[in-house]
C-alpha cells in the first residue's frame, strides 16, 4: 500500500469512527433518559396511590422499584420511547408485573400510539381496574411485551391499581386473528387479558396476535369479594 493510500484509508477512517461515536452517545443518552423518566411514571403513580391511601391498603407495598431492561426491544421501539417521553399522559391507571419475567410495566387508558411508546394501554371498551369483568391490556411486541414469549400456565400476575392489588394467574395462552376480539370477552370470573403482535420476531406488520389470559386468585379474599358483590336484595315486608 502507497504512503497515498495510507492517508487516504486513515482520512475515510476518521469520520467514520466520529459518526459511530457519536451515535453511540446518542443511543446511551436516550436510554438513561428513558430510565429516569420510567421512574418518574412509577413514582407519580405511587404518590397517587399514597394520596388515595385507606385502611384497607398501604400504598408503601404498591410502590415498584423496577427500571425499563431494554435487552430485548429493537432499536426502532427504544427511539419511539425516548420521544413519547415528551407526551404528558398523566398518572398510569395501575401498574403491571410478572416477577418471573421481569416484567414492571405502567398501564395507561388507551392504546394510541404515544400511550403504547410509552407503556401498556387498558383496551377501550373492557373493565377498569377494579371493576367486575375482563380488564385487556396492550403493550408492543418488540418492547415491554416482548418477555410474554416466555409466559406459561400458572405464572402470577400483579395488577397493582389505587388501594389495591390484584393477583392473577395465567390460564390460557392463545394466538389468534386480529380481528377476533371475543378473548376480551367477560369471561366466568374477574379476569385479565394481555394482547401483544405476533410473531414476536416477525419482520414487519405481525399477522397474528398473541393472548394471554389469567383468572383473580381465589386467595385475594378481599378483592374477590368486592368484585363479586352483589346487589342487596331488597327486604321483604312481613305480613301481618
Amino acid at each position: 500500500m502507497s504512503c497515498q493510500d495510507s492517508k487516504l484509508q486513515r482520512w475515510i477512517e476518521r469520520p467514520l469512527l466520529a459518526t459511530g461515536l457519536a451515535l453511540t452517545l446518542v443511543y446511551a443518552s436516550a436510554r438513561i433518559h428513558a430510565v429516569v423518566m420510567f421512574h418518574a411514571g412509577l413514582r407519580s403513580f405511587a404518590a397517587l396511590s399514597e394520596t388515595g391511601s385507606s385502611a384497607t391498603g398501604d400504598a408503601s407495598e404498591q410502590r415498584p422499584e423496577a427500571s425499563v431492561d431494554f435487552r430485548l426491544w429493537s432499536s426502532r421501539r427504544v427511539r419511539a420511547y425516548s420521544d413519547a417521553l415528551a407526551a404528558k399522559l398523566g398518572a398510569p391507571l395501575a401498574v403491571l408485573s410478572i416477577s418471573k419475567l421481569g416484567l414492571c410495566v405502567p398501564v395507561f387508558n388507551g392504546t394510541d400510539a404515544i400511550t403504547l411508546n410509552r407503556g401498556a394501554g387498558r383496551i377501550s371498551g373492557t373493565a377498569q381496574p377494579g371493576e367486575r369483568g375482563n380488564i385487556g391490556i396492550a403493550a408492543h411486541r418488540d418492547s415491554f411485551f416482548r418477555s410474554l414469549k416466555d409466559v406459561a400456565l400458572g405464572d402470577r400476575i400483579e395488577l397493582a391499581a389505587l388501594n389495591q392489588k390484584f393477583v392473577y394467574i395465567v390460564d390460557n395462552i392463545a394466538v389468534v386473528a386480529p380481528s377476533d376480539v371475543s378473548v376480551l370477552r367477560t369471561r366466568s370470573r374477574p379476569s385479565l387479558t394481555l394482547v401483544t403482535c405476533y410473531p414476536f420476531y416477525f419482520v414487519g406488520d405481525a399477522p397474528q396476535r398473541y393472548v394471554v389470559q389469567a383468572s383473580l386468585m381465589d386467595s385475594e379474599q378481599t378483592t374477590i369479594s368486592q368484585l363479586n358483590q352483589e346487589i342487596p336484595k331488597p327486604n321483604k315486608e312481613k305480613t301481618q
